[in-house]
């Protein structure tokens, strides 16, 4: 159980039956009347974001959620396979349960698929990548205002706005939870 005074922001939370997670949260306490919670919670299972106000005290349950270590291995269609490194156990997951995940995984890159109730729901992609542009448009000489761009394609098919100096072939570190380039990697 978890009082409104433990919420966090990524705080995995039981309402009405389904897992979420807070988004956004804020402890409200007017000038009359009892203090309240203002929280905007994402479902799990759906991706449908709500708002609810909780009062102050009230209690939420911890969902039953479980993760597990597993290897990305391939698609095909709108199934996304994965294997357990443990029990070589395969396992699908539909694309609507991944959201921008796809965006960010390489075959045989490492993930955290999130169950619920024995059932993937998700998948959990580390914050920060490397990936290889595969393609990019040249820059044009003279193009040397500060803080300019140009997209760039990355070998999963992710278009990203990068800085002129980024070519074809470099590897980069993206942030997957604003799809922003960070830096360059050497290798």
């Amino acid at each position: 159980m978890y009082d409104t005074n433990e919420f966090r922001k990524g705080l995995k939370i039981e309402f009405n039956g389904d897992p979420f997670i807070i988004v956004e949260f804020q402890h409200i306490k007017p000038g009359k009347g009892n203090a309240f919670v203002r929280t905007r919670i994402k479902n799990l299972i759906n991706g449908n974001v709500i708002e609810h106000n909780f009062r102050a005290g009230d209690k939420v349950e911890e969902p039953d959620l479980e993760q597990k270590k597993m290897e990305y291995l391939y698609y095909e269609g709108d199934e996304y396979y994965f294997m357990d490194t443990k029990n070589y156990e395969q396992i699908q997951v539909t694309r609507d349960h991944l959201g921008e995940a796809p965006d960010y995984m390489m075959e045989h890159s490492e993930v955290s698929i999130l169950y619920y109730q024995g059932e993937p729901i998700g998948v959990d992609i580390p914050n920060f990548v490397e990936l290889a542009v595969a393609q990019t448009e040249p820059a044009t000489r003279g193009d040397t205002v500060s803080g300019a761009s140009k997209n760039a394609t990355l070998e999963t098919g992710k278009l990203i706005k990068v800085p002129l100096f980024i070519n074809a072939g470099d590897v980069l570190k993206i942030d997957t939870r604003s799809g922003e380039y960070i830096e360059r990697v050497n290798k």
